[in-house]
């Protein structure tokens, strides 16, 4: 069958895909075409219901009812995630009541600074337009995801908040649940687990030939050095991706706990394959 799927032009992605969409590993049940859009973008399209199988971030999905979490291609951190950057040090009371740029209003970035701090005045943009943003004095200070996490002190910028480890902290250690992949209810359970596994052998391929995956990934390098894009998949394709297991499943399941006590997200069902 042909199924339409959505991924970020982010590296992480690119490395977990590389096996399916290059032909390396094939199913015999799909036939993949695939999409490239910043998450943000795919988390609005999935509230269309547009792709069959999309990445999205985690946050997305208490809004998403014909859509159902997969096991495999989850981006979380094992103690570290987003962060908070601008140009010199402040107080959390100063950035409370300051300007914090966001890479969209449905990321899990945007989600945990909230539980992490309580509401804030932001203004959304492009992920890859924040650290600009902030250098530039355009913003106060900015919410900063994908491999801006680890370059931010090129545009001397220094980090203020470091969600992932509060997450860490606040949760005994579970990994922070970032992105996730999610396949449209219409295709029944069964079909479903089927795609889960093949998108698991994507990421098994790919992690056992890392020289093959990260050439193929650096196309969306955005300029970065291949040490930089290597550190930066290494950090989000990890055993958790492969099957998300206990810990990564709980790690969803208090993500929306805690966002549903503060009246962050509504309360929703939450299904994963």
């Amino acid at each position: 069958m042909d199924i339409t799927i959505g991924h970020t032009p982010d590296a992480d992605d690119a490395f977990m895909f590389y096996g399916m969409l290059t032909g390396k590993v094939t199913s015999p049940h799909f036939n993949v075409k695939h999409v490239v859009e910043d998450i943000e973008t795919l988390n609005r399209r999935s509230l269309k219901h547009e792709l069959d199988v999309t990445a999205v971030s985690a946050h997305a999905c208490a809004y998403l009812d014909k859509y159902t979490i997969l096991r495999s291609g989850g981006s979380f951190g094992k103690g570290y995630g987003p962060i908070v950057v601008a140009k010199q040090d402040t107080s959390v009371e100063k950035l409370q009541k300051s300007k914090i740029a966001i890479p969209g209003k449905l990321t899990s970035a945007f989600l945990l600074l909230e539980l992490m701090i309580g509401k804030f005045d932001y203004i959304e943009m492009k992920f890859s337009d924040i650290p600009d943003a902030v250098a530039s004095g355009a913003v106060d200070a900015g919410l900063v995801i994908h491999e801006g996490q680890i370059t931010y002190d090129q545009k001397n910028l220094v980090k203020l908040l470091d969600v992932g480890s509060w997450w860490r902290d606040s949760t005994g250690g579970l990994p922070v649940p970032l992105g996730v992949n999610v396949m449209s209810n219409h295709f029944g359970i069964e079909t479903i687990k089927k795609f889960d596994e093949f998108f698991r052998e994507s990421i098994v391929y790919g992690m056992a030939r890392p020289g093959e995956a990260l050439d193929y990934a650096m196309q969306y390098g955005r300029g970065q050095s291949k040490e930089t894009i290597d550190r930066f998949v290494r950090m989000y394709v990890n055993d958790v991706t492969i099957e998300m297991g206990i810990l990564g499943e709980q790690a969803i399941r208090n993500l929306f706990q805690f966002g549903i006590e503060k009246g962050l997200v509504p309360e929703f069902e939450l299904r994963i394959a």
